[in-house]
């Protein structure tokens, strides 16, 4: 289904339900904004821990380029069991479930709304949880986008880590170094601040401590990169993906190895420069712009709608070369990078503005990577 211009020109009043929905696993909170239309998927969100829809998401959700999505695609937001702002303190007797089991919610999640596909947009946790319910449900998924995914499970180094990081860390520091790197706490104050009391003032806890501890014990996600040309029956994401890392994150290295497992053909990486651990609430813009081209390459908005975005980003020309170092000084233009694939090094760098994003998913022969 390609949506057409017009469809953007009215006021945009989108139906808000709120409500708690009833999964094996517990009670999940969530937020449906916009109508659920049978042709058309709906962005399906889970933040990160520490934080909920709004705190995760606004920044994001609020900007004025978002809203040409938005009215299109309804949007659900999904908080983990005791996640959401305001929340009481889960039961002694509640057992908080697995980061399996909480993937495990999300088709009752689907059913109670009568969704019939999704654009998963995870964070951290979230986008764990999305990447496994996307590897165990494909049939539900249509894309995934991922921000600071970490595909590993806890090693015995982790381990031994978080327990002397339990006795000599506040809950509000733990969260908060798995958010930021350690320039990024150093130098934005102000940022770093404003997350320490949305943790502290907005969230539950024992519920999040407790949300904590599951998202720690979590097991690799099974996922293996398919040979170039093989016909083989590996395990990994089957939908388009939009991989999301600032380079100053802590993340980045988890997330360059989840871009390794995953199908070169239906991948695009995104690194994005000067950018900490939230880009989404440092880079709205720029998050928006690769968000709608990964859109409208999925065939979820049309040409015609994306006009005023292209005017804004401009066009970039494309010129390869072999070990060029990237140049943050071009902000707007996309560079597709070496692939991990094997027998693809050869191609070296290639810059692309923008507009070739929307292409990459049905075109690409190895796995793309951006930055801007």
């Amino acid at each position: 289904m390609v949506l057409e211009e017009n469809d953007s020109d009215s006021v945009f009043e989108p139906h808000i339900t709120d409500e708690h929905v009833e999964t094996q696993y517990g009670d999940v909170h969530c937020v449906m904004t916009g109508t659920v239309k049978p042709n058309r998927p709906v962005i399906l969100t889970l933040p990160d821990v520490g934080l909920n829809h709004k705190s995760c998401y606004e920044s994001l959700f609020t900007h004025e380029d978002m809203q040409e999505i938005v009215r299109h695609l309804p949007v659900c937001h999904v908080e983990a069991p005791g996640q959401h702002e305001g929340a009481k303190t889960l039961p002694a007797v509640y057992t908080y479930p697995s980061m399996e089991q909480i993937s495990e919610m999300l088709p009752d999640v689907l059913k109670h709304f009568g969704l019939r596909s999704v654009v998963g947009m995870g964070v951290g946790a979230g986008a764990y949880i999305l990447a496994k319910f996307a590897l165990d449900h494909p049939d539900l998924v249509d894309g995934l986008v991922l921000f600071n995914i970490n595909p590993n499970g806890e090693s015995l180094m982790d381990t031994v880590t978080n327990k002397i990081t339990d006795w000599t860390h506040t809950l509000p520091d733990k969260i908060l170094t798995h958010m930021f790197g350690k320039d990024e706490i150093q130098t934005n104050h102000e940022l770093v601040a404003t997350y320490r009391h949305y943790i502290t003032t907005t969230m539950n806890q024992s519920n999040v401590s407790q949300f904590l501890r599951s998202y720690n014990s979590r097991s690799a996600l099974e996922m293996e990169r398919p040979p170039l040309g093989a016909n083989t029956n590996v395990k990994t994401l089957t939908c388009s993906t939009l991989l999301v890392v600032g380079d100053n994150s802590p993340a980045v290295e988890a997330v360059v190895e989840c871009n390794s497992k995953l199908n070169p053909t239906k991948t695009t990486f995104l690194k994005m420069a000067d950018c900490g651990g939230l880009p989404q609430v440092d880079q709205p813009a720029k998050v928006i712009e690769a968000l709608k081209y990964f859109i409208q390459g999925m065939g979820h908005l049309s040409s015609a709608s994306m006009t005023r975005l292209r005017s804004r980003t401009g066009s970039g020309s494309s010129t390869a070369s072999h070990e060029g170092p990237r140049s943050r000084a071009h902000t707007d233009e996309l560079q597709r990078g070496r692939t991990h694939s094997h027998g693809a090094e050869k191609h070296g760098h290639t810059h692309t503005s923008m507009e070739n994003v929307s292409t990459v998913n049905q075109s690409a022969s190895k796995s793309t990577e951006v930055a801007c």
